[in-house]
């Protein structure tokens, strides 16, 4: 045994996975020392497994995978990318399958099955023990409330004594895996309050259930989008949220393990979308789908590119009279950019946040073009003095070196002014096509990408070729 595997034994609680652990696993893999690597495995956490499988190749982490007990395995894969995972499962028993997803709860079922080809979903189903729960969820969309719910909830009777509560959570303990609260019904399973775990352990156990539960109960319906969910539960400290039907009958639950993975799959989308990227990218993609994720937004990107290409084409005569102009194409391309993905972003995270509404979106918009007025100012003054600094003062110095800038307090009025125009402009379109994409449903974390910037490129480099035509080349 080697002395990793030595020191790891010594102690049976799991243990992180790091850098040394990981090279170890790959050394006795590629020794094709299964036992060993397997024996690594189990010293680890369930997620750090699943974060060291997917690094490996197909055959090994499949092989790894499935080969650990039951329990741990279905925990692995309960961790694991969707797609990863019914890849790792297209080869494997509907046995194997079946035992693996009856340790898993109910929504970690139902997002493993949903991935699964077709005919095997439905051999699996028949024999899952669950299967009733896993076929509802699976009728969810995937962002929905009832796509990341669990159906496992402990439930009583607003009559019930305390101890016949907590004699209905030991019964019910083997298959509630995350129990924070109690959900309090009535015979037709209409919800009507909760009762956390603490104020049950607090009460006398001849106290009835209706005399200390709370009936200040938030809930979501099946329907209500995922992050609408996640919105709720930061907003009211919530760690267990109901979801009933249409009828207000209790139907499952979304804890708050279930609406940190939605907030970090949101965050990482919207990432990628600001970087131009379509989709979810993950690392076991495969090359031609990564691609296809990113290649439409470099299409678009160039594009734009060729658009002001040609704006700056259309005014090559000026170019030609005053060649000084042309050093200002990427200044104003960049303030432009900038200033728009500014206020795209401070928007797209109001409108994710649940901040910006029709009430007060007038009021949003009013403070990004004053602040865009002030970062204008701002910017116009720097241009000024940087234009008379470069093409003044530096020209007159070293002539060799500067280029020569007829009339240059013209030409720093001129960018200056330009240069605020622009700022103003690219602020208020960086605010206003975040809003109208979320008006027509689309997600407003795509006017955070390439969009903003190739659009605000052009606005820019328009704005500065006009201004200049009027404001300074009739005076030189």
């Amino acid at each position: 045994m080697s002395t990793l595997s030595a020191r790891l034994n010594e102690n049976s609680a799991p243990r992180e996975l790091d850098e040394v652990i990981a090279q170890e696993v790959e050394l006795r893999l590629e020794e094709n020392d299964f036992a060993a690597a397997l024996d690594l495995l189990q010293q680890l956490h369930p997620a750090d497994i699943a974060r060291l499988v997917t690094e490996l190749g197909r055959d090994h982490a499949a092989s790894l995978t499935l080969a650990l007990p039951t329990i741990t395995g279905a925990n692995v894969l309960a961790e694991l990318d969707e797609a990863f995972c019914a890849d790792l499962l297209s080869e494997v028993s509907t046995e194997r399958i079946t035992a693996l997803l009856n340790e898993l709860e109910s929504d970690d079922a139902a997002d493993v099955l949903s991935n699964l080809d077709e005919t095997v979903r439905q051999r699996v189903l028949r024999v899952l023990e669950d299967r009733e729960s896993v076929k509802g969820l699976l009728e969810y969309g995937e962002e929905t409330a009832g796509g990341i719910m669990a159906t496992e909830v402990v439930s009583v009777l607003a009559n019930w004594t305390v101890a016949e509560a907590t004699e209905e959570i030991r019964r019910n303990a083997e298959n509630t895996q995350d129990l924070y609260v109690v959900f309090v019904i009535d015979e037709a399973r209409k919800l009507k309050g909760f009762v956390t775990i603490r104020r049950l352990l607090l009460s006398p156990s001849d106290a009835v259930i209706g005399d200390v539960m709370r009936t200040d109960i938030r809930y979501v319906t099946a329907e209500v989008d995922q992050e609408e969910v996640v919105r709720i539960m930061e907003r009211y400290d919530l760690v267990s949220l109901a979801v009933v039907d249409d009828n207000q009958r209790l139907i499952g639950h979304v804890t708050i393990d279930d609406a940190v993975d939605v907030i970090r799959e949101e965050a990482e989308e919207d990432y990628l979308r600001l970087s131009g990227i379509t989709g979810d990218e993950d690392r076991t993609d495969t090359v031609f789908s990564i691609t296809r994720g990113r290649l439409p937004w470099l299409l678009l990107g160039m594009v734009g590119a060729v658009f002001a290409g040609s704006v700056i084409g259309v005014y090559e005569e000026n170019i030609r009279r005053a060649s000084v102009l042309a050093a200002f194409i990427p200044v104003v391309m960049a303030m432009a950019g900038n200033a728009g993905i500014q206020s795209s972003a401070i928007i797209v995270q109001g409108l994710a946040s649940g901040e910006v509404w029709s009430v007060n979106m007038l009021r949003r918009m009013g403070k990004e073009v004053y602040v865009a007025i002030a970062n204008g100012l701002a910017l116009a003054a720097v241009m000024i003095v940087a234009v008379l600094v470069v093409f003044g003062w530096m020209a007159s110095m070293w002539p060799s070196f500067v280029i020569q800038a007829p009339d240059p307090w013209r030409l720093a009025a001129t960018a200056g002014l330009s240069l605020f125009v622009v700022v103003i402009l690219a602020a208020v379109i960086g605010a206003t096509i975040p809003l109208m994409l979320d008006r027509i449903g689309v997600d407003p974390a795509l006017a955070t990408g390439p969009f903003i910037t190739t659009s605000n490129d052009i606005i820019g480099l328009l704005v500065f070729f006009m201004l200049a035509a009027v404001l300074y080349l009739p005076f030189i």
